[in-house]
C-alpha cells in the first residue's frame, strides 16, 4: 500500500536536503593587528652641564698674628674666639715697663751726645780760627822774606805752625763728625724703643673673624716656635674646597656659579668658583677646586658640603637618554613607520640627552632604543609619560 506524506511535510524534508547539501559561505579576512609601541616627543627645555664635587668648608685665607716685640709679657687681652674685628683693632696689649726705662735711659743719653756735638763744634771754630791766624803770619813771612827782611828759619817756623793748625782743623771735624754719628745712633736707638712700645699693642693686620687664641695674660710673647697668639679668617670668608675627578676638572674654570648643600641643612648656599688648582693627586687621581660662598655666615669652618657646579645652560631640543641607542641613533616614527635616524648628543641633564643634529622639535620617537623593532616596521605609536 502506498502511503502518501502531507505537502507541509514534504516541504521541509526539501528545504532541508538543500540545507545540509549547499557548502557554507566564505568567511571574511581577520584585519591585521599593529604592535602597541610607546612613543616621546622632541621638546625644547633647558638643560644644564653638571659636576659634582664634595669636600669641606674652609678659610678662604688665614691671617697669623705673632707678637713683634720678643720677652714681653701678656698684660691683656681683648678678643675671643668668634670676634669679628676690623683692620688695626687692638687684640692684646704687652708690657711696656721695661721698654719705658730705656727709652728714658736714652734720653739721658741723647742730653750727653747733644752736648758733646755742641763741644766738638766748638773746638772746631777755635781749631779754624788759628788755621786762619797761622796761615797770615806764613804768608807775612814768605812776602817779607822775599824782600830780605825775615831769615829762612822765622819763615820755617810760620810754615809749621800753618800746617799744625790745618792738623787740628782735621782732628777737630773729626771729632764732630763722631760726635754727630753718635747722635744720630741714640736718636736711631730712640726710635727703635718707640716702635717697640707701638708694638706692644697687638693689632688686627686686616679685618676679619677670630678663629683661635692662644695667647695668654702673663705669658711671654715669643715670635718663633711656639703657636700663634691669634688667628683670623680674613674678611670672615669662606669657601668650599671640594675634590673633583680628574676628568672633570677640565670642564671648570673661575667664574663658574654652583650650588652649595650643606650636610644637615635644607637650604642651598650660592657660590662661585674661584679657583681651580692646576694639580692633580696622583694617587687618588682628584683635583680640587675652591668654591667662594655668598653667604659665608650660613657655614661653619670644617663643615662638609657638595657642591653642583654648572658648566653649561642653553635651551636645546632633548630627548630621554632610553630613545638614544649605543650606536647614537633613535628610532623616529612617520605616519606610523619607524625610521633610524642617527644624532648627535649634547648635554645630559638628568634623565634627558640634548641633540645637538639630527632631531628637530615636535618629531616623534620610539620611547626605547632597544625595542623589538626596525627599520621599516610599522607600529601603533602610544604616547607614554616619558
Amino acid at each position: 500500500m502506498v502511503r502518501y506524506l502531507p505537502a507541509a511535510a514534504l516541504a521541509f524534508g526539501l528545504t532541508a536536503s538543500a540545507a545540509f547539501s549547499a557548502d557554507p559561505p566564505p568567511e571574511e579576512p581577520a584585519a591585521q593587528t599593529l604592535p602597541a609601541i610607546g612613543v616621546v616627543e622632541v621638546v625644547t627645555t633647558v638643560l644644564r652641564d653638571r659636576v659634582i664635587a664634595t669636600g669641606t668648608i674652609q678659610p678662604a685665607e688665614t691671617v697669623i698674628v705673632q707678637p713683634q716685640v720678643e720677652g714681653q709679657a701678656t698684660e691683656a687681652l681683648f678678643a675671643e674666639v668668634g670676634d669679628a674685628v676690623a683692620s688695626g683693632e687692638v687684640l692684646a696689649r704687652l708690657s711696656d715697663s721695661a721698654l719705658k726705662l730705656q727709652r728714658s735711659q736714652l734720653i739721658a743719653s741723647l742730653a750727653a751726645a747733644e752736648a758733646g756735638v755742641a763741644q766738638a763744634r766748638a773746638q772746631v771754630a777755635e781749631a779754624e780760627a788759628s788755621l786762619s791766624e797761622a796761615v797770615r803770619a806764613r804768608d807775612r813771612a814768605r812776602s817779607l822774606r822775599d824782600s830780605g827782611t825775615v831769615a829762612q828759619a822765622a819763615l820755617d817756623d810760620t810754615e809749621s805752625q800753618a800746617t799744625i793748625a790745618q792738623a787740628r782743623v782735621n782732628s777737630a771735624n773729626q771729632s764732630m763728625a763722631s760726635a754727630e754719628a753718635q747722635l744720630g745712633l741714640i736718636h736711631a736707638q730712640i726710635a727703635d724703643v718707640d716702635l717697640s712700645i707701638s708694638r706692644t699693642e697687638i693689632r688686627a693686620p686686616v679685618a676679619g673673624v677670630v678663629t683661635e687664641r692662644n695667647a695668654r695674660i702673663g705669658a711671654i710673647a715669643s715670635a718663633g716656635g711656639g703657636a700663634a697668639m691669634f688667628t683670623l679668617i680674613r674678611d670672615g670668608a669662606l669657601e668650599l674646597h671640594a675634590d673633583v675627578v680628574d676628568a672633570d676638572l677640565l670642564r671648570l674654570a673661575p667664574g663658574q656659579p654652583a650650588t652649595i648643600r650643606i650636610a644637615g641643612s635644607n637650604s642651598p648656599i650660592p657660590g662661585t668658583v674661584r679657583l681651580v688648582e692646576p694639580s692633580v693627586n696622583a694617587v687618588t687621581r682628584l683635583g680640587r677646586v675652591r668654591i667662594a660662598l655668598d653667604n659665608p655666615a650660613a657655614v661653619r669652618d670644617g663643615m662638609f658640603g657638595e657642591a653642583e657646579i654648572i658648566v653649561a645652560e642653553r635651551e636645546a631640543p632633548a630627548v630621554p637618554v632610553t630613545a638614544v641607542g649605543s650606536d647614537g641613533s633613535v628610532l623616529r616614527v612617520d605616519e606610523g613607520v619607524v625610521h633610524r635616524v642617527a644624532v648627535t648628543a649634547g648635554i645630559r641633564d638628568g634623565g634627558l640627552l640634548e641633540i645637538r643634529e639630527g632631531l628637530d622639535a615636535g618629531e616623534v620617537l620610539v620611547a626605547r632604543a632597544g625595542a623589538f623593532v626596525r627599520e621599516g616596521d610599522r607600529i601603533n605609536p602610544v604616547r607614554t609619560a616619558e
